[in-house]
């Protein structure tokens, strides 16, 4: 008896000192608990889209990937999965699983160090949502008071809804949705039995079961997992045997853009970075920009083909580098150092045939036929070329890395990287809107964005602007001005000027018109000399020309102004539109990521009125489409601030 007795009061005095540590702990530790309530309001990273104005992707920018999903989307068998997997009392328990921790306790004593921390789902929850990593008892403990709360506050839907959401899967995926996109390409909702048991897996750890690093220890816990489905009565004999038989099909999937216009996506970046700073990448934010689709497809393939021909037709500069003697294992590896440019993919000739060579690509060997090397003359300097090549032998030798450019019947072209560049822009002329933009001939050999940041002289393209400043000068497009030579002498410098028409020609007297048209240099030179240099320059910069960029010298009428191709399209919009000056702009909307609209573009816009070039009334436009008003002022005087017209 008296030993009962011992074990007895043992037992009650145990109970008592556990509940009088629990108490102390939850009264040290609950003045410093976070609000609950917070979860209901919590703000998820999510990373900036940028779209096409007809809703195609152009790019994705963010650390996380991460796709929310309601709880009413997720598929019964995937909740299942991560029960059996994660929490399989997750129904009944309060938050805490007793039984849970008892067992980590026990690993504990017996091992000497902890293997598991005994954690539900809410545990989880609390730990991901307000807490960090580090493994502790304090810390353990706080993750229970909070896991308590959080049960007494949220439904479990609700938590279950925040667990998949916000949960590391590995390869930059946090949440279900993004991680089914990454490995499979596809929704959750369209994954199979196989795949989701595969997901439910990575929560324990993202890197260990990793279907792209270790696939067999994935199909393990995979297994695993739809095992214990089987076993708790989730799924039926024939599912999990079915489910068990499919292979591990994984793949790395990125979102693959729609719409190939990386310099568009890196403006609109930047101007979302101006707007919100870094919260541009976690926000969820969905940018529509000013740009369709197939107008940019146009504009990249212009560009593209326009340099690749231009490139051509001063000659082959010769292999990127030659690997002679090396083995088709040295040839695999220099491949994977390389990437393709603008379409352009790297190869390396293996074999040269009499038919054209043999090449190995990343996707494995192809032939390249003779056909379409024969344009590949030696390049000498930028005005001569070598003689034309007789047969393969000539262009190619084995071991030689080149360019190879796919064809729609997946044939391979001979091609190589362009030296010369390019850029391309185009505007709406009634209200400044991008339509389309070509910053150089790859984003990934250079982001410089040569449509708005390269200065270069326009050359003749400035003529009109010279021109118009002249009708609005008292010149008509009848005037005689003398297409003759003229010499400028420089006494202090003691230098000599002799302009030239590029035919080395002169016609004489010759009507305003016919010299526009025919971009006679020294008619020009005669306008701004007639008119006057400073006087007009102050005209022009009534197209949004800056003085800075306006050289105060007669050879401003040949175009040696240093500026964008940007600002040269801006200019010649005024033309367009009938003597409107506008603003380039090229984001239209941006979105929230609950669908709210945040802003929407209003810029000002030509009155619906006006008919090649002319306004049909002298009073106030009417707005069109719901833009500003603009007012034309009475006769030809140009715009100063964007809402009259030139």
């Amino acid at each position: 008896m008296r030993l009962l007795k011992f074990f007895g009061y043992s037992i009650v005095a145990i109970v008592c000192g556990l509940m009088l540590v629990l108490s102390g702990a939850y009264l040290y530790l609950s003045p410093g608990l976070p609000s609950v309530e917070a979860l209901r309001s919590i703000q998820l990273q999510i990373p900036l889209r940028v779209y096409s104005s007809d809703e195609k992707l152009i790019a994705e920018f963010g650390e996380m990937r991460r796709t929310p999903i309601r709880f009413a989307d997720i598929p019964p068998n995937f909740i299942s999965a991560l029960l059996s997997a994660e929490d399989d009392n997750f129904a009944n328990h309060y938050g805490v699983d007793p039984s849970s921790l008892v067992r980590a306790a026990t690993q504990l004593v017996k091992s000497g160090h902890i293997q598991s921390g005994g954690s539900t789902i809410t545990m989880q929850v609390a730990k991901n949502f307000f807490l960090t990593s580090e493994r502790s008892f304090s810390r353990k403990a706080t993750e229970i008071l909070l896991a308590l709360q959080i049960e007494r506050q949220l439904t479990k839907d609700e938590i279950l809804e925040l667990y998949v959401n916000k949960i590391y899967l590995g390869n930059r995926a946090y949440g279900i949705e993004a991680a089914s996109q990454v490995y499979y390409g596809k929704s959750i909702r369209d994954a199979s039995l196989a795949q989701m048991a595969m997901i439910a897996g990575l929560p324990k750890a993202p890197s260990r079961f990793n279907p792209l690093a270790n696939p067999a220890r994935s199909k393990e816990r995979r297994d695993w997992i739809l095992g214990r489905m089987y076993k708790l009565g989730k799924i039926d004999q024939a599912a999990y045997e079915s489910a068990v038989a499919e292979p591990l099909n994984a793949s790395y999937h990125v979102p693959t853009p729609e719409v190939n216009a990386p310099y568009i996506a890196e403006m609109a970046r930047a101007e979302m970075v101006g707007r919100y700073g870094s919260e541009a990448y976690t926000e969820g934010f969905r940018v529509t920009t000013t740009v369709p689709s197939n107008l940019q497809e146009i504009a990249n393939t212009s560009v593209h083909s326009g340099l690749v021909t231009y490139d051509q037709r001063h000659g082959y500069r010769g292999p990127e580098s030659r690997l002679p003697g090396k083995t088709l294992s040295a040839w695999t590896t220099e491949l994977g150092k390389q990437r393709p440019i603008s379409g352009l993919e790297p190869a390396i000739v293996t074999q040269v045939k009499k038919d054209g060579v043999q090449v190995l690509t990343r996707t494995g060997e192809a032939h390249v036929a003779w056909d379409s090397m024969k344009w590949a003359r030696p390049f000498l300097n930028t005005n001569s070329m070598g003689p034309m090549p007789k047969q393969p032998s000539d262009v190619a030798q084995v071991g030689d890395l080149i360019r190879v450019q796919r064809q729609p019947d997946d044939s391979l072209k001979f091609s190589q990287v362009p030296l010369a560049q390019g850029a391309l822009v185009s505007l709406d002329p009634q209200n400044g809107a991008i339509r389309a933009l070509v910053g150089g001939f790859a984003f990934e050999q250079s982001n410089y964005n040569r449509a708005t940041q390269a200065k270069r002289q326009p050359g003749s393209s400035f003529k009109p602007f010279i021109y118009s400043a002249a009708l609005d000068n008292g010149y008509t497009a009848a005037s005689l001005v003398n297409d003759a030579p003229i010499v400028f002498v420089d006494e202090y410098l003691d230098k000599v000027w002799r302009p030239k028409n590029d035919t080395n020609t002169f016609l004489g007297p010759i009507r305003i018109r016919e010299a526009l048209y025919k971009s006679r240099n020294l008619v020009s030179i005669r306008l701004l000399q007639a008119m006057g240099v400073g006087k007009t320059i102050d005209y022009m910069t009534r197209f949004g020309f800056a003085k800075s960029d306006l050289p105060p010298n007669l050879s401003l009428a040949l175009g040696t102004a240093t500026l964008t191709p940007m600002e040269i399209a801006t200019g010649w919009s005024t033309f367009a539109n009938g003597g409107y000056k506008i603003a380039p702009y090229l984001i239209d909307k941006i979105e929230s990521r609950n669908g709210d609209t945040l802003f929407t573009a209003n810029p000002p816009r030509v009155p619906g009125d006006v008919v090649n070039g002319v306004a049909a009334t002298d009073g106030l436009a009417a707005p069109s489409n719901g833009g500003i008003t603009i007012e034309p002022s009475p006769g030809a005087a140009p715009a100063t601030n964007g809402t009259t017209p030139t």
